[in-house]
């Protein structure tokens, strides 16, 4: 078997258009609906497929639970502005600001913050 990249990924949500509003106002993803009336986040090529708790589509994880995500997202918008539109939103920032981590491909500096339902997001930029 030889996986080549992810398609999606699903994470459990207390409040759906709470969940779009917040990650297409501040992430500037995509909301979009499929299927029976569904919702996700596009981004790129990926998307993040969304399930209301108690409302979760089989199948599904064992425990889906809100706020047990950490995801991290590269972006082309410089790490600074990232962190100033984070700044002008009144989003909290995590780890005093911008940190340097290391990415799947090579060293990243990201900013830290999380969604409505408590999941983790990282933004980053890698360093060329």
């Amino acid at each position: 078997m030889i996986i080549t990249h992810l398609d999606h990924l699903v994470i459990t949500v207390k409040n759906l258009s709470v969940t779009c509003d917040f990650y297409a106002k501040i992430l500037g993803m995509e909301i979009i609906t499929f299927g029976n009336d569904r919702k996700a986040l596009r981004f790129g090529q990926q998307k993040i497929n969304l399930h209301e708790k108690g409302r979760e589509i089989a199948p599904m994880a064992n425990f889906p639970t809100m706020g047990s995500a950490d995801l991290c997202f590269i972006s082309a918008t410089p790490v600074e502005n990232v962190l100033q539109e984070l700044q002008d939103n009144n989003i909290p920032v995590l780890e005093g600001g911008i940190v340097e981590r290391t990415g799947a491909t090579g060293k990243i500096r990201s900013v830290y913050f999380r969604d409505p339902d408590g999941n983790l997001l990282e933004v980053s930029n890698y360093i060329l």
